[in-house]
């Protein structure tokens, strides 16, 4: 094997690093340290931890060596360097919180962090996520505050442009290999959309699947989870497995044991039913320049799944546009100091939306296993235009938000508490776009075995500029 220090480390997937650890091949510690470097390397560049716990990685990974050494039976993700998004507690370690509050010690894991340590992972730190330099908080209706440029993330394809939103620093950390495995949350895409722009897989489990609160949230979350970002399916399929499943601290938790995600992962799709759509009904008017070729170069992906033996039909379907809606609800579970509560009526109209496209898709998967489309119809965007968008020039786009434009493919799978995932299928203009891949609750095992079953068949071996 290659020595630790070399470039093959960087692009191991999670799950060749754990094997070749546990053959003893190479060590945690020589891992780990592997890691660190690389974050000196690249760090100062793409901006992608929030926080880098050397010295608690190190301990962690010295531990890790001597549970090998004792012949202890060891965890699923036993030595993978592991981050997580800078809002997810990790116990120790200082977080940011989401909008005004101000960032503090965390005083315990988030559930699914405590189950990754259970696992054998490695938790380096916290990832930066693009808004926690003030972006993050509502300044008016459809407006966030300005970013602060020195702590937010880079894309590593063009460190002129942004990674995604939120979950940024990971899915940067991931596509520049400096970390397998990184965490995000996604409300509203934020760890598919991310993927998307950074040429990486994101993962949005079912709302529940992965125990949702912390004791630092009363109340219940507006359709937020928690959830891999990986350059392998099969990492993903992984990590999701292992945080998954109910918890009795947890009364939004789903209350029966998950699928086994990795069973019948390398089945194929063979028989598989699948919907397409380009837009949903409704997200045309959301549309940038680029989307027309996007939608088509992700039809034409989609479609190859067809020589892969599933069965790749195009819906007609026209859903409700949820947008219009959705600032409401973010305001009515995170209200902001100084912007009214929405109405009432408001709230009900954006419910009564839900419950339409519920039952619309509920009639589609009668028929269909999964639902594919991109997951995003624009590609990453230069700085400037980026927080331009989000800030002054937010009320200039359709539904008074950039957030319509942004997540016009993947909102509404966040509202309904859906799964779906991001897989990497091609370029645009130079840069990364995402192929959607969607079900009902509790369909990850049929999502991964799609996802994987189009990666295998497709890889995408690029690499970014800043690698």
């Amino acid at each position: 094997m290659p020595a630790a220090g070399s470039n093959d480390l960087h692009w191991a997937t999670a799950t060749d690093l754990r094997d070749r650890i546990a053959r003893k091949d190479v060590s945690v510690t020589e891992v780990v340290q592997h890691f660190l470097d690389r974050a000196d390397t690249l760090d100062k560049t793409l901006h992608v931890y929030a926080t880098l716990d050397r010295a608690g990685a190190l301990e962690q990974a010295r531990a890790a060596d001597a549970a090998i050494a004792r012949g202890d039976r060891l965890g699923a993700l036993h030595g993978v360097p592991i981050a997580v998004k800078d809002h997810i507690p990790v116990a120790g370690l200082k977080g940011h919180q989401v909008g005004d509050k101000p960032a503090a010690i965390s005083r315990n894991d988030h559930f699914g962090v405590e189950r990754l340590r259970k696992s054998g992972a490695i938790i380096m730190g916290t990832n930066s996520m693009l808004g926690a330099g003030g972006g993050g908080a509502l300044a008016g209706e459809g407006i966030f505050k300005p970013f602060n440029w020195d702590a937010e993330a880079r894309s590593p394809w063009d460190t002129s442009r942004v990674p995604g939103w939120s979950s940024s620093g990971g899915a940067a950390a991931v596509a520049a290999g400096m970390l397998p495995v990184a965490i995000g949350s996604d409300g509203g895409g934020s760890t598919r959309l991310p993927a998307a722009y950074s040429g990486v897989v994101g993962m949005h489990p079912t709302g529940g699947l992965i125990p949702e609160l912390d004791y630092t949230k009363p109340r219940p979350p507006a359709g937020i989870t928690v959830g891999p970002l990986t350059r392998s399916v099969r990492d993903a399929a992984l990590v999701t497995q292992v945080m998954a499943g109910p918890d009795g601290r947890d009364p939004f938790s789903i209350q029966t044991e998950p699928d086994d995600f990795l069973a019948g992962i390398d089945r194929g799709v063979k028989g598989m039913r699948l919907a397409w759509t380009d837009d949903f009904g409704f997200t045309e008017r959301y549309a940038g320049p680029e989307s027309a070729r996007v939608i088509a170069l992700c039809r034409a992906e989609a479609a190859k799944m067809g020589s892969l033996g599933a069965n790749v039909a195009e819906t007609k379907e026209v859903w409700d546009d949820i947008m219009p809606n959705r600032m409401a609800q973010w305001l009515a579970f995170y209200p902001t100091e100084g912007l009214p509560l929405p109405p009432p009526e408001v709230m009900q109209a954006g419910f009564e939306a839900r419950g339409r496209n519920w039952d619309r898709f509920r009639k589609l998967f009668a028929t269909h296993d999964l639902i594919l489309s991109a997951t995003s119809q624009l590609i990453t965007r230069p700085i400037a235009e980026w927080e331009a968008g989000w800030t002054t020039d937010g009320p200039k786009y359709p539904g008074g938000s950039f957030m319509g434009s942004y997540c016009s493919h993947t909102d509404m799978f966040n509202w309904l508490k859906f799964p779906a995932i991001s897989v990497p299928c091609g370029f645009v203009d130079g840069f990364p776009v995402g192929l959607q891949i969607a079900g009902p609750p509790g369909s990850e095992a049929k999502i991964f075995r799609a996802a994987q079953t189009y990666q295998a068949a497709f890889p995408r071996n690029e690499r970014p500029k800043v690698s």
